[in-house]
């Protein structure tokens, strides 16, 4: 991530340098003593992704600077000591991301720069997968094809994200996105009556789909708890690829886009050091939330099909 620090106090400028840099959260591309020192160009030019800026400066202050700054690409965090209720909800009406008080707290600078970075890879993640989704919409020569039925659009978007979780290759996976065709199709029919429904619901309904509705009630159970147990094993897959990725490069766009979207990020560390340290874990070790990471399987499929 590259940074652009505009503050009228070189002290405090030089202390959010030394923050960003000592916590590893990207580099400083630049930094100005006043708001019309800058323009949208400028900070294009600098490849600048957050602009943090701050409140009151003497030419121009910042909410004034970010009325500028229109179709400015980046994330912007404004800084101050001013708590005036009205001049904060005027900032974020600009389209700030979030807001960062003076006296400057190195823990309260990292967490929301944090925030704003998973934001923007996982943004940037999103907008690649849509490409490629386009791509394989394109027929030989450029030429569009018939589009896909709206179930197995929703498949295709979840082969896209069990492919990025390493996951594709787990014989759970087809249960999820059978899950997937499944939740599309119940939310398109009870349109706005709909509510996401138990995961014993979902599981025992996709059984039953795939068996057949006049499949003896025991074999539908059957069919739920090996299911429940690919699914599991699958999800536990992708909670594995995520860890070895954050092992290998903490500031991997995947690990940072995923890890906390899918899962419990302590269950993530508690992979990673599992990994770390070559232990073999007890089968009850890690706890996978199931529920969680379909929801959120289906809400991020959805997306990409816009």
């Amino acid at each position: 991530m590259r940074y652009f620090i505009v503050d009228d106090d070189p002290a405090i400028r030089s202390m959010l340098a030394h923050i960003i840099e000592d916590a590893d959260l990207g580099e400083v591309a630049g930094e100005a003593e006043d708001g019309s020192l800058i323009d949208k160009n400028y900070l294009e030019l600098k490849g600048v992704d957050i602009l943090l800026i701050d409140l009151l400066m003497p030419n121009r202050d910042g909410i004034e600077t970010v009325r500028h700054l229109s179709g400015f690409s980046g994330r912007v965090v404004m800084i101050s000591q001013v708590e005036s209720k009205d001049m904060i909800a005027e900032a974020y009406s600009q389209g700030i991301e979030y807001y960062i008080t003076k006296p400057i707290n190195r823990l309260e600078v990292i967490s929301v720069l944090q925030k704003v970075r998973e934001r923007i890879l996982l943004q940037r993640s999103i907008e690649g997968i849509q490409r490629s989704l386009s791509v394989l919409t394109q027929g030989a020569g450029g030429e569009r094809k018939e589009q896909p039925v709206p179930d197995r659009t929703i498949r295709t978007a979840g082969k896209f994200l069990l492919t990025e979780l390493g996951m594709i290759g787990e014989s759970g996976s087809k249960d999820l996105l059978d899950m997937l065709d499944y939740l599309y199709r119940m939310e398109k029919e009870e349109a706005g009556d709909y509510k996401f429904p138990a995961l014993k619901d979902i599981f025992a309904s996709v059984a039953a789909e795939k068996l057949g509705w006049q499949a003896a009630a025991a074999d539908v159970q059957k069919e739920v708890k090996a299911a429940e147990q690919r699914v599991r094993r699958a999800i536990y897959q992708a909670l594995t690829h995520l860890a070895s990725l954050g092992l290998t490069d903490y500031a991997h766009p995947k690990f940072e886009s995923y890890a906390t979207t899918f899962f419990d990020f302590t269950e993530v560390r508690k992979r990673m050091k599992e990994l770390e340290t070559h232990i073999e874990p007890a089968p009850s070790s890690i706890r996978i939330n199931a529920k969680k990471f379909i929801l959120v399987l289906y809400l991020e499929a959805k997306r990409l099909i816009g």
